[in-house]
């Protein structure tokens, strides 16, 4: 499986470490719902096959389609900033990008990466919307297009045989298209921080791989509402084989869940919490471009077991290739 070693000796890490679908999201989520707006700042999904195998030194340029709809009954309420929803549904497309850079020298004997994502994309959204203190109740829609927030990460990995480590802590700064008084939109309106630790097992003999990525968000108030999410807790994972040298089939998944509850200018919005699960196929296709090892990931998420937000389906589509050294002959 000479392909195989290609990918984890030149290859940047597959994973898209940029959370902004939590950022494109608020404005969605049940007054009932934590997490204001019903969607946190995590980036659920974002790892998956490779999380945790250290970078190759030099930049690279992860770029990631993404595409997510999601729907609530009229039966559920939903409170995005001042505006009081029921019923739902919701469609958002996003480009992201992260620039990353990887130095040569070596930090704790690992592999430091240092990145900053952000993305443009577009938020639609239509609901029965009545305002807050406002009797009467409309059918309203809306759609917003523009940047996401800003997102700095670093990382930092190390291998040992089939197995591999990672550390990373990531954030939110909001400057992203934020409103609100706005039904949809395309950035938090609070400053966050997240960081975690993951395992990659990958056997390139046999060409099987696992991955898991724990981590836990601590949120700010939004100064806008007055609102503050609560600690958040959130596990990626996927399980994959590599079919030939070139083709990889798998399962990924999503759990995420709320540690403390949320705060808020109202007595109903103090310890609220909100939870969800998700699982979906996974596919990837390894080659080489420009004598650089590259990689195609194309997935999907159906969530379940909702509660206190919205749910929905994802798909995400990325593609990674380093642009600091080009592929070895003994690689190839």
């Amino acid at each position: 499986m000479g392909n195989i070693d290609r990918i984890k000796l030149n290859r940047k890490r597959l994973s898209f470490l940029v959370p902004p679908v939590a950022a494109a999201l608020v404005g969605l989520a049940p007054t009932a719902s934590a997490d204001e707006g019903g969607v946190p700042f995590w980036f659920s999904g974002q790892y998956a096959s490779f999380a945790a195998l250290p970078v190759s030194p030099g930049w690279s340029f992860p770029l990631q389609g993404y595409y997510y709809n999601a729907s609530v009954s009229g039966d559920e309420e939903l409170r995005p900033g001042n505006l009081v929803t029921a019923g739902l549904d919701t469609t958002v497309p996003l480009l992201l990008v992260q620039p990353t850079y990887a130095p040569s020298t070596k930090v704790w004997g690992g592999q430091l990466a240092l990145g900053l994502g952000f993305g443009w994309g577009n938020n639609s959204a239509d609901a029965s919307v009545s305002i807050t203190g406002f009797p009467n109740q409309l059918n309203r829609s809306d759609s917003v297009t523009g940047f996401t927030d800003l997102y700095p990460i670093a990382s930092l990995a190390w291998a040992k045989g089939n197995n591999n480590w990672m550390t990373y802590v990531t954030g939110d700064i909001p400057t992203g298209n934020y409103d609100p008084d706005r039904l949809a939109n395309i950035g938090i309106g609070h400053a966050a921080v997240d960081a975690g630790g993951g395992y990659t097992y990958f056997d390139q003999t046999s060409g099987r791989e696992f991955s898991a990525v724990l981590g836990f968000t601590c949120n700010f108030e939004n100064d806008d509402t007055d609102y503050q999410n609560g600690i958040d807790a959130h596990l990626d994972w996927d399980v994959s084989q590599f079919l030939n040298q070139h083709w990889q089939v798998g399962i990924a998944g999503y759990v995420y869940g709320q540690l403390s509850g949320d705060s808020g200018p109202k007595p109903s919005d103090d310890g609220l919490k909100s939870s969800i699960a998700s699982i979906g196929p996974e596919i990837g296709y390894s080659f080489t471009m420009n004598g650089q090892s590259a990689y195609i990931n194309l997935r999907g998420y159906r969530e379940f077991a909702a509660k206190n937000r919205v749910e929905g389906t994802a798909v995400f589509a990325t593609f990674s290739l380093p642009l600091g050294h080009k592929a070895s002959k003994a690689s190839q």
